[in-house]
Formats: structure tokens, C-alpha cells, sequence
């Protein structure tokens, strides 16, 4: 029977690779992909057309063993695409659908594997993979210009000119989407001067007046341009241009403070929506003064809409990691937000407050939550703190000290004690790891904790942590 089956196999593979088309036989090809009865070299001899070669490779390249085990079908495609990578790139991003796992490397897919081939491989025909990879308008193929933004921008900026000029929409829309990409990795003034002319080109056109907004943003970062542009720039940000993001204008706060400050001022007090997409735009202020201009900004958006305090205070916690510096403008900024506002306004400063940040932001913080916690009374806002604590660890002895101190505080009156108990439990089951150290410190220290925690919060913490049955 082994016999048999050698000879059949054997009889099978040398008539496949000597006829003169093995087209007809696509339906028996793919059932021997399938299966992996044949290693490479016959998959690559086969008189076949390159696009049908390649999508049977796709299927016999789940099969293949791990490296060092012989000549794998992967490697086979490497060298195809090392030797001639104009002509297989193409075929390898149809390869992006598939996310089957590789048998050798589960954490893998056949996906992930074309996309890891174009990457090591590209240097030879760079910009043929820029193209295939617009062609083939699949999110890996996105997510492989991002990274040719960063470790081939000269290739990326040639492509987003290329693309600018190209007759086909779509195309263009490539230029406006992967031009601020390219930028911000651009060091070269030929470059620049590329990115320029794309931004440029796009702007003269009226039947793309969707991207003029990107257009114009990378004009005005660019400061060769940026005077010329700004006054359409800023007129497209008033009225809320999707395309034209705030940190492009926040470039030119440098050298045109008072137009654009004006412009976010009517944007963040004309419009209901967008205030978090103009407050990220706006964390590197390039002095002090403007610092303190962008945070009277801050505050007069939640002094006129106070369901923009968690924008307000994502800005808080990104100005924070700027360091003592941030001192001067955030200190007022945070005590303007406290002083006679509503719990949900604490609410939202509680969590960039009681994040651990980093050694830069940490003095900082702490001394601004000092300020929220010294006068407050609200449960929502102790939760809030909590909640921020259990969610992103700063240190043990920190959180220890951090949820001792804001039991404490709740504890002054029975709803606050209720409501700290209630969330502690809720974050012990939702945070992973923070019920064992919950109880950690209850066991550390009992005195510390008997009348901070109720014996029903204890009870489930436990149970949390297997400290005792469950049926207790």
C-alpha cells in the first residue's frame, strides 16, 4: 500500500509539472495545497500564471514547519520576492486576507507573514510597494505605509506627490490621507519640498475641496508656506473642517499667536462638538504666556459647557507630563475648575488627578489632587478617585496610601462610607490583580482597614481572592 501510494504520488507530480498548462487542473492543485503534498519547489515549477501560483502558495504556507526544518514555502516566497519584488508584491497583499494561523507560529497568520515580507523586502522596489500597497486598499496595507512613513519617508513622500497629481480620486485622497504621516518623520528639505508641492497641487483643485483641509494643514506646519495659507486655514477650522486638525494651527501659534488663538476661541465657543479633537491639538505650547492663554481657553469652554470637563481634563493630563514647567498655567487652571462648579466637573478631573503619570507629572499631580480632595464631600467624586487608582497602578505604597486616604475622606458621612464600598467592590472585580492587593493590605495591617472597609466588601473581597469559599 506505501508503495502504491509513493508511485501515485510521484505519477501525479510529474505529469502535473510537464504539461504545458496546468491551468485545467487549478481544482486538483488546490486540494494538494490543501493538504501540503508537495513542497515548494513544485508549487514554483508549476506552468502556471503568477497570480494562480501565488494563491496556492497562500494555502500551502499554513503548513509549513518551523524554521531550521528544511526548506519551508515561506522561504521560498522570500527568495521569489527578493529576486524579483515588483512583480510579487501585488500578489502578496492579496495574501492580507487571510488570517488563518501559521501551523509552525500560531501567534502568526498568513496575513501578518505577507505583511512581514513586504516590510524585510522592501528596500529593492520601495516605491512599487507604495503602489501595491495603495492598490490594495486593505487595513494591513494602512497599517504598512504607517510604518514606511516612519523607515522610508523619502519613499512615502514621493508617493503622496505622485498621488497628488494622479488623475484617479482615490489616489489623491492617498496623497491627503498619508502626507501628515510622511511629515511628521520628514527631515530632508527635499522632502519638505515634495510634501509642499503635494499639498499645494491638491489645494488648486475644486473638485477636491473635501481635502483641502489636509492640504492646508501640512501648509501651515510647514513654515515656507505658512503665512501664505493661514488666513483659509483658519477660515476652514471656524467652520469645523474634519480635515484640518487643531495641532496644524496649534504649529503656527509660535509666530501667529493672536489669529490663531482667536480661531480656537470662536471654534471651541461656536461649536457644540469637537471640543477633545481642538483640546489634543494643543498639549506643546511653545511659552509660558501661550501656555496660560491656552488655559484660559480651557476654562471659559467649561464655564460655557460643562459636559466638555472631561476634554478639559484630558488636556490637564497631558499638560501635566510637561513637568514643573506646566506649574504656572495648570495650578490656576485646576483651581478655576474647582471653585464653585458641579461634582461632574470633579468627577472628570478626579481620574487625570489620581493617575500615577510619570516621575515628571507625579509632584505635580499630587499636589493638584491635594486641592480637589481637601473641601469634598461628593461620593461620585471618591469613586471617581478610586476608580483611577484601581484602574492604572502608581506603586504599591502609593495606591495603599491613595485608597486608605479617600476611604477616609468618604467615610465622613454614611452615604460617602456606602458608596466607597460599593466601588471598591466593583473595581476589585473588574481590575485584574486589585482584589489580591486589596487584600493584601487588609491583611498587612487589619487595624489600618476595620473601619474603612464594611464586612460586606470585605466578605466579597475575599471570596474574590479565595481566601475563603465561595458558599461561606
Amino acid at each position: 500500500m506505501g508503495n502504491a501510494r509513493w508511485w501515485a504520488r510521484h505519477l501525479l507530480r510529474e505529469t502535473l509539472l510537464r504539461v504545458a498548462d496546468a491551468t485545467p487542473y487549478t481544482g486538483v492543485l488546490q486540494r494538494l495545497a490543501a493538504q501540503s503534498q508537495f513542497g515548494p519547489d513544485f508549487w514554483l515549477a508549476l506552468p502556471l500564471s503568477e497570480a494562480a501560483r501565488f494563491e496556492l502558495l497562500r494555502a500551502v504556507v499554513v503548513h509549513d514547519g518551523p524554521p531550521g526544518t528544511g526548506r519551508r514555502c515561506l522561504d521560498a516566497v522570500a527568495e521569489r520576492l527578493a529576486a524579483d519584488p515588483a512583480a510579487v508584491q501585488h500578489h502578496l497583499t492579496r495574501w492580507f486576507a487571510d488570517e488563518r494561523p501559521l501551523r509552525a507560529a500560531p501567534e502568526a497568520t498568513v496575513a501578518s507573514a505577507a505583511q512581514a515580507l513586504l516590510h524585510t523586502h522592501r528596500h529593492r522596489a520601495v516605491d512599487d510597494l507604495t503602489e501595491a500597497l495603495v492598490d490594495c486598499v486593505h487595513p494591513r496595507a494602512d497599517e504598512l505605509l504607517g510604518a514606511l512613513a516612519e523607515d522610508e519617508p523619502s519613499a512615502l513622500c514621493r508617493a503622496v506627490d505622485r498621488w497628488a497629481h494622479d488623475t484617479r480620486p482615490a489616489r489623491r485622497v492617498a496623497a491627503a490621507t498619508h502626507a501628515p504621516r510622511a511629515a511628521r518623520h520628514t527631515s530632508g528639505e527635499a522632502d519638505r519640498r515634495l510634501l509642499r508641492y503635494a499639498a499645494q497641487t491638491l489645494l488648486e483643485r475644486p473638485d477636491d475641496e473635501a481635502l483641502h483641509g489636509a492640504a492646508l494643514g501640512l501648509l501651515v506646519r510647514d513654515p515656507h508656506t505658512r503665512a501664505r495659507h493661514l488666513p483659509y486655514a483658519l477660515r476652514r477650522f471656524a467652520t469645523g473642517d474634519p480635515g484640518l486638525p487643531a495641532s496644524a494651527l496649534a504649529a503656527a501659534l509660535g509666530t501667529h499667536p493672536e489669529p490663531v488663538l482667536a480661531a480656537f476661541r470662536d471654534r471651541l465657543h461656536t461649536r457644540d462638538t469637537g471640543t477633545a479633537e481642538v483640546l489634543r491639538g494643543l498639549p506643546d505650547v511653545p511659552s509660558p504666556a501661550l501656555a496660560r492663554r491656552v488655559a484660559d481657553l480651557v476654562r471659559e469652554r467649561v464655564e460655557q459647557c460643562p459636559r466638555a470637563a472631561a476634554d478639559a481634563a484630558a488636556h490637564v493630563d497631558l499638560r501635566l507630563e510637561r513637568g514643573p514647567e506646566a506649574r504656572a498655567e495648570l495650578f490656576p487652571l485646576v483651581v478655576a475648575l474647582l471653585k464653585g462648579r458641579g461634582a461632574d466637573v470633579r468627577v472628570a478631573l478626579a481620574p487625570a488627578l489620581a493617575a500615577p503619570g510619570t516621575p515628571v507629572s507625579r509632584p505635580l499631580r499630587a499636589e493638584l489632587l491635594d486641592l480637589l480632595l481637601a473641601a469634598e464631600r461628593e461620593p461620585v467624586v471618591f469613586e471617581a478617585v478610586l476608580r483611577a487608582v484601581g484602574g492604572r497602578g502608581g506603586g504599591a505604597e502609593r495606591d495603599r496610601d491613595l485608597v486608605r486616604r479617600t476611604a477616609l475622606l468618604a467615610g465622613r458621612t454614611p452615604e460617602g462610607a456606602t458608596a466607597f464600598d460599593r466601588a471598591l467592590v466593583d473595581v476589585a472585580r473588574r481590575v485584574p490583580g486589585f482584589a489580591a492587593r486589596l487584600m493584601g493590605w487588609l491583611t498587612d495591617a487589619p487595624q489600618d482597614w476595620a473601619a474603612l472597609v464594611g464586612p460586606s466588601a470585605r466578605r466579597t473581597i475575599e471570596h474574590l481572592t479565595g481566601e475563603v469559599p465561595v458558599s461561606a
